[in-house]
């Protein structure tokens, strides 16, 4: 699999126009938050809460050689409710994006893939997070056993690709990242006729 162009352009400007005074962490952890005094453009401070660059994300839309999308139905307790959802999961520290998504969509859905496209990568929440967002297209996928982690609702929903963008359009599917990588995907599928 090769990166996607946008890959390599998903970092730091090397000029700031903001200026660090202190910094001071607020949560430590697997989600760590800092809170941040800086000087911004103009002169004036402000305090700055936030997650910070690092963190990276895999998000995959598997797709069988039948033409079906892999989706999801996980539960979301901040939102006390399911939704529709791509295969997703975070990056382990060191490890390498096309691994992530293969561990994730073998857990998740149970399924390996034949081949696979990178698609434009992402800044999901840039205004309060560092977190990277990296969406790839699985096709040629085959299903079998989910190894869900125990604290994972998931139901595994295997649909008409062309049933998955209705849904898309319709505004059905409410993950965000979700949602923009299958907008992204759509291109590919098309030039490729699965869609």
């Amino acid at each position: 699999m090769n990166t996607h162009p946008n890959w390599a352009t998903l970092t730091e400007d090397r000029e700031q126009p903001w200026k660090t005074l202190s910094s001071r962490v607020l949560v430590d952890g697997f989600r760590v938050v800092l809170e941040d005094r800086v000087e911004v453009s103009g002169g004036s401070e402000a305090i700055y809460q936030y997650r910070p660059r690092g963190p990276r994300a895999v998000f995959v839309l598997p797709v069988t050689d039948s033409g079906e999308a892999v989706l999801i139905r996980q539960y979301r307790y901040p939102l006390r409710a399911s939704i529709v959802e791509v295969v997703a999961g975070g990056v382990e520290r060191g490890e390498d994006l096309l691994a992530a998504a293969e561990r994730e969509l073998k857990e998740e859905v149970g399924g390996t893939a034949r081949e696979w496209q990178a698609l434009p990568g992402f800044y999901p929440q840039p205004s309060i997070s560092g977190v990277t967002f990296y969406p790839l297209l699985a096709l040629g996928v085959t299903l079998g056993e989910t190894a869900h982690e125990e604290t994972e609702t998931i139901e595994r929903c295997v649909l008409p690709i062309t049933e998955a963008y209705r849904m898309l359009d319709a505004g059905e599917i409410q993950d965000g990242p979700s949602s923009l990588t299958l907008w992204h995907a759509r291109r590919p599928l098309q030039e490729r006729g699965l869609l």
